[in-house]
């Protein structure tokens, strides 16, 4: 095994970080013209760049194709680390910037549609009084947190705000419980179905529903309650992830969906349009979490962002 000396006269000494960085935007790009472009630089200074990295360490970064470039299994490695190096570095110059600063910078999160109009704006008003000069990047996720996850290891962001099962099984993964809340079957607050409830979900058969798309987690819980009642899932109404259409489709009609806790102040804000009905779907409570990539480091302003959201969360509780 090489020494630490070894290492830095054979190695150290002539791996540069604009290499490696080379080398994470041809995995990204796919080709070597693409990340030439991406960079601003000329193709043959990528291709020697990649070519230094792989005579330096003496391993084959890339398969090479016509189609483009794969990592290889020593490049998959050597990218892994590459990018928490730069992740890293990218979060000291933040962390220099709110020292110097105080007030400003940038977050990047994700986040599920429900949870940004529910708990959001409270937080986004409190940042904004303490911290005016803060960016607050949130990106819309739909899926279950075990495929969402890769966004943090892509380091597209510091940390996420959803819902999920525990435990989870992602061993690289930091968990923050904040509050659970049910999923409630919730009508048009002038409906059929509000003035006169049903006795149960058979009576919701062949009612119009707005349903959820095929996979996400409202949806198959859904499918699962009828099942457990011997019943087939609804297959009457629209399919769609947004809020907004579910709200005005229950507004205006007798459709029926389902929504968690927190959807009914939000659709309720400036007057009753909503009302959630007497039936027990039979769901367990879901729980809200933060979700962080455990041993990376989090910027000053992620961590306040995060704070900020632990006090506001104590209201849907």
């Amino acid at each position: 095994m090489s020494s630490p000396d070894d290492w830095a006269a054979r190695i150290g000494r002539r791996l540069r970080l604009r290499d490696l960085g080379v080398l994470v935007t041809v995995a990204r790009e796919g080709t070597m013209a693409k990340a030439a472009h991406r960079l601003s630089i000329s193709q043959p200074a990528v291709s020697k760049a990649i070519a230094d990295l792989e005579a330096n360490l003496g391993l084959k970064l890339f398969d090479r194709g016509p189609q483009g470039v794969r990592p290889t299994l020593y490049g998959e490695a050597l990218l892994a680390r590459s990018v928490a190096a730069f992740d890293e570095l990218h979060q000291a110059v933040r962390e220099l910037d709110y020292l110097s600063h105080r007030t400003a910078g940038e977050v990047r999160l994700g986040c599920n549609e429900s949870l940004a109009a529910a708990l959001l704006p409270a937080v986004v008003r409190t940042l904004n009084d303490e911290h005016p000069g803060l960016t607050l990047h949130v990106t819309q996720m739909s899926r279950p947190i075990t495929e969402e996850a890769r966004r943090l290891r892509d380091r597209e962001v510091e940390f996420i705000i959803a819902r999920g099962v525990f435990a989870v099984p992602e061993d690289d993964l930091d968990v923050e419980l904040l509050f659970e809340e049910p999923l409630l079957l919730i009508a048009g607050a002038a409906s059929r179905w509000a003035t006169d409830p049903p006795n149960g979900l058979a009576d919701l058969l062949t009612a119009p529903w707005v349903l959820y798309p095929p996979g996400e987690p409202p949806g198959t819980l859904v499918d699962e309650a009828f099942r457990a009642q011997g019943l087939p899932p609804p297959d009457r109404g629209v399919t769609t992830s947004s809020f907004y259409l579910r709200q005005q489709l229950l507004e205006t009609g007798d459709y029926v969906t389902v929504a968690p806790r927190c959807m009914l102040a939000v659709f309720n804000a400036r007057q009753p349009t909503v009302a959630a009905l007497p039936i027990d779907l039979g769901i367990a409570l879901r729980p809200v979490a933060i979700y962080t990539l455990r041993n990376r480091t989090l910027s000053p302003l992620a961590r306040t962002t995060i704070d900020t959201v632990r006090s506001t969360s104590t209201g849907l509780r």
